[in-house]
């Protein structure tokens, strides 16, 4: 990846948290998941696979764009697939995942038990790409998700916060700019690394008994960074490096989770470990 790429992308996000602060109220909302296809609260889980898979968006997305890939990918599987909204702040349609982590979390919460109670399931699994392979385990630790939850699949998840590639370091110099932060988009400021958000929930540990975890990075991630900062430690945890798999495989941090099916690969792997395949650069075909 080119030096600037690194250096303005990750700036770019932060510009952005700014400028929705500017967003005209009066813009159309975002649409919601679609009813048939994922989404169908009349699927019922089957015996090959027989737990909801529920899909956890990132920040500044939405419960469609962001699974135009892995939704239909796991529904042609078999899967009964969910997808929710969370996040949103007044005044900013289409976008969400921009609302303090542990109230999204609480909003996580009330989605899941929803799915269960229409399909008959006693558990889910959960994936999400970015802040929603990350704050779901705020829900597994503090909101009795625990009990309700096998699998939790993050993609790229900000598990450990993000320097973005330094930049973070730079706030003191900007008067404003934090607190900005903190107050128009929380859900930024909740994943710099060192935030209070990320120090309460990954105190005492990663994970909770019970819960199966897999975390899938990609070396080139330019928003969640280091990369190593999403992987996690704890007795059922499997950490995946996109490249190890294959090397040739360049996804950065958005196209690990909207079009790699690679990663889409080891995401069907650890819904289902019992029939996993071995994961190749094959299987951008498959």
């Amino acid at each position: 990846m080119l030096p600037w790429k690194r250096v303005f992308r990750p700036l770019a996000a932060v510009l952005l948290a700014a400028a929705v602060s500017v967003i005209p109220a009066t813009a159309a909302h975002a649409a919601s998941a679609p009813s048939t296809g994922w989404n169908d609260y009349s699927c019922k889980p089957s015996a090959a696979h027989p737990r909801p898979v529920v899909l956890v968006h990132g920040t500044f997305a939405n419960s469609v764009d962001n699974w135009l890939g892995l939704a239909p990918y796991l529904e042609d599987r078999g899967y009964c697939v969910f997808s929710l909204d969370y996040g949103r702040l007044p005044g900013v349609p289409l976008i969400g995942g921009l609302g303090p982590v542990d109230a999204s979390a609480a909003q996580l919460s009330t989605f899941v038990d929803k799915v269960l109670a229409a399909t008959g399931a006693a558990k889910a699994d959960l994936v999400g790409h970015s802040q929603g392979g990350m704050m779901p385990r705020y829900y597994l630790k503090f909101l009795g998700g625990a009990a309700k939850v096998n699998a939790l699949v993050g993609i790229a998840p900000s598990n450990h916060g993000t320097d973005l590639d330094g930049l973070t370091n730079l706030l003191p110099y900007f008067p404003g700019v934090g607190d900005l932060l903190t107050t128009k988009t929380p859900a930024l400021a909740d994943q710099v690394v060192g935030s209070a958000l990320l120090t309460k929930l990954n105190a005492g540990g990663d994970t909770v008994p019970g819960v199966h975890y897999t975390v899938i990075a990609s070396k080139y991630d330019e928003v969640v960074t280091p990369y190593r900062s999403q992987f996690l430690s704890g007795s059922d945890v499997r950490n995946v490096l996109l490249q190890n798999l294959c090397a040739v495989d360049l996804s950065e941090h958005v196209l690990i989770g909207l079009t790699d099916r690679i990663a889409f690969h080891e995401v069907a792997n650890s819904l289902d470990p019992a029939h996993a395949t071995p994961t190749t650069c094959g299987s951008a075909l498959s």
